[in-house]
């Protein structure tokens, strides 16, 4: 006679069988990112039960054109994530060389690693299956202030650019358009509760695990515990210096002294 028990664990084992495993990749990126998240970014997901769908928050660096900006976008993972790229869309209208009319960014990192060479873009610095949300964030947030002008999606938008990067900021066309976009996000932000940083000081992290939140739980079920604790037993091992990757003192922040994109490059 079958138990109750027997039953729930045939269930359970057959869930891990059919589990696509981009949702356990998935999973796992999205503890490591709420546990050490990037600087200037606030990620949720669209709805609970979809890890193929989140929703970001973009805070403007200090000390550029986009410094006070609150600008959201989705980003939607196919099902064999990670070896296809996911797609980086933003919500907030947006005037820049690299970002299409329809929010569409056009960034080497997120296109398929194919073989085009009509396209000007060499196959490695196209996606692979070792990038990861983490780097598609630090491309983006670096795509807003140095743009490729190259190969643009908003061709009026990259002709704008270079007047202003190089008449050294004395052609402000552009810089005004990126301003008014800027205060145009205050009511987004507002109307999400949000304060936007706009010092060094208030755009700084801290990288340490946070507090345990109840409504986390929803994202992490029995099937990954197992790989979750292997990975806190690695961050715990002595021999790794007791160090976080962005220095002793735990904190991850924009570089000041950075091309803040103000001036040629």
């Amino acid at each position: 006679m079958t138990t109750t028990v027997e039953v729930l664990n045939s269930r359970t084992t057959m869930a891990q069988q059919q589990m696509p495993s981009s949702q356990k990749a998935l999973m796992l990126e999205l503890k490591s990112l709420q546990e050490e998240p990037v600087e200037g970014f606030r990620i949720t997901l669209v709805e609970e039960s979809d890890l193929y769908n989140w929703e970001v928050a973009i805070f403007g660096p200090p000390n550029t054109l986009y410094e006070g900006g609150y600008f959201k976008a989705h980003i939607k993972f196919p099902i064999d994530y990670p070896y296809s790229p996911p797609t980086f869309r933003f919500l907030t209208k947006m005037w820049h060389p690299n970002i299409y009319e329809n929010g569409d960014v056009c960034i080497s990192i997120l296109h398929p690693p194919v073989d085009d060479p009509q396209s000007g873009e060499p196959t490695s610095e196209r996606w692979n299956p070792t990038q990861n949300v983490r780097t598609i964030l630090l491309s983006v947030i670096s795509l807003l202030n140095e743009p490729n002008t190259f190969s643009p999606a908003n061709v009026d938008a990259s002709v704008m650019f270079r007047k202003w990067r190089d008449s050294r900021g004395k052609d402000e066309e552009y810089a005004e358009i990126i301003r008014k976009q800027v205060a145009s996000t205050k009511a987004d932000a507002d109307r999400d509760g949000v304060k936007v940083p706009t010092t060094l000081a208030e755009y700084c992290i801290q990288t340490r695990v946070p507090s345990h939140d109840s409504s986390s739980d929803l994202l992490y079920d029995d099937l990954y515990e197992d790989d979750m604790e292997e990975e806190e037993d690695e961050d715990e091992d002595p021999d790794a210096g007791g160090a976080s990757e962005t220095g002793g003192d735990g904190v991850d922040c924009y570089d000041e002294e950075e091309d803040s994109g103000n001036e040629e490059s």
